[in-house]
C-alpha cells in the first residue's frame, strides 16, 4: 500500500497575510459594490422612481437566493448522501489503492470542500438566474391577450409570459440534476461506493438507489420537456420561408410529442421501480425504447413526411399555416390594418400616363411648398458654424426634423439644442473645476424651417428663425427653458452645481449679450434635479464612485451642492423603465416654452405564436445608426409595440412615461409589476401630442416585415415572387446600408391638406425599380396610420439608385460634381426624398451641398435636383429645377409659398428669401429711375462675376461676388422702396429691369 500523500503546510505569517489580503479584496470588493447600488438608489429616488428600484432589487435577490439554495443546496446535499453512504469496508484492489490517498486528503477537509462546492454552483446559479427577473415578474402579472392561437386554442398570453418562465424553470431543474448526478457518481467513485475496475458487485445498495432515483428525475424531467415541446412547435423554423407550427409539426410531431411523454414517464418509473428490484435491466430496456422511440417518431418520421409528403407540394401542404404565419406576424408587428392604395394605376392595373402629373403639380399646394431641402444628417457642422457661439457648445451628429404651427401655418423644421460638449474644452479650459462645476450644461434651441435657406449670396444656409443667445425668434422659450442640464451629448460626463443663496453664480450660462470682449452671464442652477450632496457621507461616497477627491476637498463642493448625472435621455428613459427598449434617436420640442426631449418606447417580446423572428438590431440598422443615433440591442423579438412615449426636461432631467398603446398586454404586465411609474395617455397635454412623431426604428421594423407579408395568398407568399425590398442608401458611398427613412410633410393621395409623416421606398426583390411607397402619419388625428401607395407590376417608376445614377450622369450634374471635386470642396448629397404628387406621380427631391475641405468648412446649400419620369431638373432652386422637368411656370407653387404664411414678420420663399445667384430680380414697368438704374446695373455685373466665378472653380473671386451681390441688393431694395414712397398715390413704382 502506497504511504499517503502529504500535504505542504504553511506558515502562520503566510497565513495571516492571504488572510489579510482575501479579506481586503473583499471589503473594496463589497464597498465598490454597495457603492454602486446605493448611487443607483439615490438617482431613482431623484427621479421618483424607486418603485422601480426595489422591485428590480427584490426581483433579483430572490431568485438569486432560490436559484443558488436549489442548486448549490441540492448538489450538496446529494454530494454529501453519496458520502454518508458510502461503504465501511472496501475490498482491496488496485483501483482502491489508488483512490485511497484521494480519499486521505479529502477526509479533513470534506466539510470545507462541500462548502466550496455548493458556494460556487450556488453563486453561478443565483446570477444566471437573477438576469431573468423579468421573465419571473411578466409571468407572476400576466395579462391576457384576447387572442388565441390557432392550434391549441390557448390564449397568446401562455406563449409570451407563461412558457419562456416554465422553460426557465425546466432548464434550471435540468441543470440541478444534472450536477447532483455528476456529483454523486463521483463522489460514490472515490468512497468506493461505485467500482468500475474491482471485480465483484459495482454498486453498493446505496449507489445504486441514489442513481436510480437521480436518473430516474432526469427522465421525468425529459417527459415534461416533451410535453412542452408541443407549445414550442409554434415557434418552430421548420418551414422554408414562415415561421410557426407547419404542415409536418401538425401531423407528424404533435402526436410523437405526446408519444414522448409517455414513454418518457415510463422510463422514469423504470428508473424509480429500481429502488427495490435492484435490476438495471428494467430501466436500461425503457432507456433504450425511449432512445429507438425518439430517433424514429420524434426525427426520421417527420424526416421523411417532410421529405416524400411536404416538399413535392409545399406550397399546397403548407398553405393553412401559411396562412397563420401571415396573419400572426401582422398582428405582432403592429400591421393588421394598413391601407393598401393603388397607385398611378387605372382599374385594371395598367399605368396610367405619367404626364398627367403636370397639372397635379400645377395646382399642388401642400407637398412641393413642403419639399425639404434641408438634410438633418448633414447640416450638424453648419449648425455649429453659425449657432455654436462658444467652443464649449455643440450639436449632435444628426439633427433632427419636427413641426410648429407659427401663424396659423404648420411646417417642418430642423431642430436641434445647443449643448454642452465637454470634448470641446480647450486645454486650458480642461481641469475638474470647469469641467464639472463652471461649464455645466448648454444653452439655447436652435430651429430652421426645413425648406427654406437665406439669401444665397450668403451661400445657401439654413435660415435660423430661431437661435441665438438668449434664444430669440418665432418659437418661444423662456430662460430657464432654454439651459440644456442633460443632453445626447453629455454622456457620462457629471456636473456639480447649486450654491449659497448670497453666493456669486459660478456656473456660465452665456456671453454677455452686446459684448465684443468675451464678457458672460453666469447662473446657479435652481432646478430640482440632481442628487444633494451636502453631508460629508454622501460626498464621500460620490469621490469612492468617481474616484475623485475634490469631492472632499475643492470649495466648489458645498452644503447646497448637488450632482447631475445619468444625463443622456435615451439612457435615463431606459433606468427609468428596465423593461423597455428605446428608440435610437431622441429629439428635442419646445413645450410650454421649455425644451423637452420625446423619445419613444417600445415593448417586446421574442414569444409570440407563429410570428417571424428577427434580431431587433439587426433589422432596425440603417445607413445612418452609429451617426448620431443609437443602435438598438441586438436581440431576438418578434413582437414589438410603440407603447410609451416618453419624455426628459433638458433643464431639470424629470423623466415622465405615457402609455401610449394602452391596449398592449405587455404593457399592462409591466404596469402591474411596476404600478405608478407609467402615466394614463390622457395625461399628455395637446402641446406635446402635437409634436409627437411615429418612432424611426419601428418604422424601420415595420418595413422590413412588409417587405414579405404584404402578401396574403399562401401561393404567392410561398414563391415569393412579389416580395418588395428596402433600397440601398443611394447616397452614401460605398455602403450597403440601407437607406433611411425620411420624415417629410406632404399631403397623401386623398387627402385635402399636408400631414407630417414618415415615409420610405420599397424596391421590388433584387431589382432597382420601385414597388411601393409606405408612409406612416404622425397628426394626431390619425396618428400610426400605415398607407402603402403599391405601383403596377411593370411600373415605370424608378427607384432610388436608380435615380441617384440618373443625377450623377446628367452632364449638367457631372461637370459641377467635377468643379465641387477639387482641392478646396467637395460635393455633398443630401437626403433623397420620395414626394407623391397628386394620384399619378412620385417626384424625387434631393439637395446638393457644398463643403470646403479645411476643418472650419461646412455644408451649404447650392443645387436642387429633381426627377420625375426619368427627366432630371438640376438648378439652383426647386422651382427652377420643376420649371426644367415640366415646363415653365410648373415651379410656381414651389416659389410662391411663402406668401401663404410667415416666420416671424418674414415671408420668404421654399428655397430663398432673396434672389438667387441665376435668378434676376423682378422688373417693374414704368419710366427710368437713376438710382434703380444703377442698382439693378450693379446685380447684373455682381451675377456675371459670380457665374464665371463658378464656372473657374475661384472660390475666392466667389466669395468677393456674393458679397458685391449682396450689397447690390441692398441698394436694389432701398433705391425701389425709395421710389415707391416718392410715387403718386396709387402709380406703380418704376425701375429698369436687371438682365440677370
Amino acid at each position: 500500500m502506497r504511504p499517503p500523500v502529504s500535504v505542504p503546510t504553511l506558515s502562520r505569517r503566510a497565513k495571516l497575510v492571504i488572510g489579510a489580503i482575501a479579506v481586503l479584496l473583499v471589503l473594496f470588493t463589497a464597498i465598490g459594490t454597495l457603492t454602486n447600488i446605493y448611487v443607483d438608489y439615490l438617482w431613482f429616488d431623484e427621479t421618483h422612481y424607486t418603485e422601480v428600484f426595489w422591485t428590480e432589487l427584490q426581483t433579483r435577490a430572490l431568485l438569486f437566493a432560490v436559484a443558488g439554495v436549489a442548486t448549490g443546496g441540492l448538489v450538496a446535499l446529494s454530494i454529501y448522501l453519496a458520502y454518508r453512504f458510502r461503504p465501511t469496508f472496501r475490498p482491496m484492489s488496485l483501483e482502491q489503492q489508488n483512490l485511497e490517498r484521494y480519499r486521505q486528503s479529502l477526509e479533513p477537509r470534506r466539510t470545507l470542500v462541500l462548502s466550496i462546492v455548493g458556494i460556487i454552483l450556488g453563486l453561478f446559479a443565483g446570477f444566471t438566474a437573477q438576469g431573468s427577473w423579468d421573465t419571473w415578474l411578466t409571468f407572476k402579472n400576466s395579462t391576457d391577450f384576447g387572442k388565441k392561437d390557432a392550434q391549441f386554442g390557448l390564449d397568446v398570453s401562455f406563449f409570451v409570459f407563461d412558457y419562456p418562465f416554465w422553460r426557465l424553470v425546466l432548464g434550471f431543474a435540468f441543470a440541478i440534476v444534472l450536477l447532483a448526478l455528476i456529483g454523486s457518481l463521483l463522489t460514490h467513485y472515490i468512497f468506493g461506493g461505485l467500482r468500475l475496475q474491482t471485480p465483484g458487485q459495482k454498486l453498493t445498495g446505496a449507489a445504486r438507489v441514489q442513481i436510480s432515483v437521480l436518473l430516474g428525475l432526469f427522465v421525468a424531467l425529459k417527459a415534461v420537456a416533451y410535453w412542452l415541446d408541443r407549445y414550442g412547435l409554434v415557434y418552430s423554423d421548420r418551414g422554408d420561408v414562415f415561421t410557426g407550427a407547419s404542415y409536418t409539426d401538425v401531423n407528424a410531431l404533435l402526436v410523437p410529442k405526446g408519444i414522448l411523454t409517455a414513454v418518457a414517464i415510463v422510463c422514469a418509473i423504470a428508473f424509480f421501480a429500481n429502488i427495490f428490484f435492484r435490476n438495471f435491466l428494467l430501466p436500461a430496456a425503457a432507456l433504450v425504447l425511449l432512445l429507438i422511440s425518439s430517433l424514429v417518431i420524434g426525427v426520421a418520421y417527420p424526416a421523411i413526411v417532410q421529405q416524400f409528403v411536404v416538399k413535392p407540394s409545399a406550397n399546397q401542404k403548407e398553405a393553412p399555416y401559411i396562412e397563420r404565419a401571415i396573419a400572426a406576424t401582422r398582428e405582432a408587428y403592429g400591421l393588421s390594418n394598413i391601407d393598401y392604395v393603388k397607385y398611378a394605376q387605372d382599374a385594371n392595373g395598367d399605368t396610367v400616363d405619367p404626364n398627367a402629373a403636370l397639372q397635379d403639380l400645377r395646382s399642388d399646394t401642400n407637398t412641393i411648398p413642403n419639399a425639404r431641402l434641408l438634410d438633418p444628417n448633414v447640416l450638424s457642422d453648419t449648425f455649429t458654424a453659425r449657432q455654436q457661439i462658444r467652443n464649449i457648445y455643440g450639436f449632435p451628429q444628426k439633427l433632427d426634423i419636427d413641426r410648429y404651427t407659427i401663424n396659423g401655418v404648420t411646417r417642418d423644421y430642423v431642430v436641434a439644442v445647443r449643448e454642452l460638449d465637454s470634448n470641446n474644452l480647450s486645454e486650458n479650459q480642461d481641469n475638474w473645476i470647469n469641467r464639472h462645476t463652471v461649464y455645466t450644461h448648454g444653452n439655447g434651441f436652435v430651429a430652421a424651417p426645413a425648406n427654406q435657406v437665406v439669401a444665397a449670396q450668403e451661400g445657401g444656409e439654413p435660415n435660423f428663425t430661431t437661435g441665438d443667445l438668449p434664444t430669440t425668434g418665432n418659437i418661444d422659450v423662456s430662460e430657464n427653458g432654454a439651459r440644456i442640464y442633460y443632453g445626447e451629448l453629455m454622456g457620462d460626463n457629471y456636473s456639480v452645481v447649486g450654491a449659497p443663496k448670497n453666493a456669486a453664480p459660478r456656473e456660465f450660462d452665456r456671453p454677455e449679450s452686446g459684448s465684443d470682449s468675451g464678457g458672460q452671464v453666469n447662473n446657479t442652477y435652481d432646478g430640482k434635479g440632481g442628487v444633494a450632496i451636502g453631508s460629508f457621507f454622501r460626498r464621500l461616497t460620490f469621490a469612492i464612485y468617481y474616484r475623485e477627491r475634490n469631492f472632499l476637498l475643492s470649495s466648489a463642493v458645498n452644503d447646497d451642492s448637488k450632482v447631475l448625472y445619468v444625463r443622456d435621455p435615451r439612457e435615463r428613459v431606459e433606468k427609468a423603465a428596465p423593461f423597455l427598449k428605446v428608440d435610437g434617436d431622441p429629439y428635442p420640442a419646445v413645450i410650454d416654452g421649455r425644451v423637452t426631449w420625446i423619445l419613444d418606447g417600445y415593448t417586446t417580446s421574442d414569444s409570440y405564436p407563429y410570428a417571424e423572428r428577427m434580431q431587433l438590431g439587426q433589422a432596425a440598422q440603417d445607413s445612418l445608426t452609429g451617426t448620431g443615433t443609437s443602435a438598438l440591442p441586438d436581440e431576438q423579438f418578434n413582437y414589438v409595440r410603440n407603447s410609451v412615449k416618453a419624455t426628459v426636461d433638458a433643464y431639470d432631467g424629470t423623466v415622465t412615461l405615457y402609455a401610449w398603446d394602452e391596449k398592449d398586454p405587455v404593457l399592462k404586465t409591466y404596469e402591474k409589476a411596476f404600478p405608478g411609474i407609467v402615466k394614463p395617455k390622457k395625461d399628455m397635454s395637446d402641446e406635446l401630442v402635437s409634436h409627437v412623431r411615429y418612432p424611426e426604428d419601428l418604422f424601420k421594423l415595420q418595413r422590413d416585415i412588409l417587405t414579405r407579408y404584404h402578401v396574403s395568398d399562401p401561393g404567392d407568399f410561398y414563391s415569393q415572387n412579389d416580395r418588395w425590398q428596402v433600397p440601398d442608401d443611394p447616397t452614401q458611398e460605398p455602403t450597403q446600408d440601407p437607406q433611411p427613412p425620411y420624415y417629410i410633410l406632404a399631403q397623401r393621395p386623398g387627402d385635402e391638406t399636408a400631414s407630417f409623416q414618415l415615409t420610405s421606398a420599397l424596391n421590388a426583390f433584387r431589382r432597382s425599380n420601385l414597388s411601393a411607397f409606405i408612409s406612416a402619419s404622425s397628426d394626431p388625428h390619425n396618428y400610426g396610420q400605415i398607407e402603402v401607395l403599391t405601383l403596377p407590376g411593370n411600373t415605370p417608376f424608378r427607384g432610388p439608385q436608380q435615380v441617384q445614377n440618373s443625377f450623377r450622369t446628367d452632364p449638367r450634374v457631372s461637370a459641377d460634381l467635377n468643379l465641387f471635386d477639387g482641392a478646396g470642396s467637395k460635393p455633398v448629397f443630401g437626403n433623397l426624398l420620395t414626394l407623391p404628387i397628386g394620384n399619378n406621380g412620385l417626384l424625387y427631391v434631393e439637395p446638393l451641398y457644398i463643403r470646403g475641405t479645411s476643418t472650419s468648412s461646412f455644408p451649404l446649400l447650392q443645387r436642387v435636383l429633381v426627377n420625375y419620369g426619368g427627366q432630371v431638373g438640376y438648378a439652383s432652386t426647386l422651382a427652377e429645377a420643376l420649371d426644367q422637368v415640366f415646363g415653365a411656370g410648373a415651379g410656381q407653387s414651389a416659389s410662391d409659398s411663402g406668401s401663404s404664411g410667415s416666420d416671424g414678420g418674414s415671408t420668404p420663399s421654399p428655397e430663398t428669401t432673396s434672389p438667387s445667384p441665376t435668378t434676376s430680380p423682378p422688373s417693374d414697368s414704368g419710366g427710368s429711375n437713376p438710382a434703380l438704374d444703377k442698382a439693378v446695373s450693379d446685380l447684373n455685373a455682381a451675377l456675371d462675376a459670380l457665374a464665371a466665378a463658378q464656372r473657374s472653380g475661384d472660390f475666392a473671386a466667389q466669395g468677393q461676388a456674393l458679397s458685391d451681390l449682396q450689397k447690390a441688393v441692398a441698394e436694389y431694395q432701398a433705391a425701389k422702396s425709395a421710389a415707391a414712397s416718392s410715387s403718386p398715390a396709387g402709380a406703380a413704382p418704376t425701375s429698369a429691369s436687371p438682365t440677370g
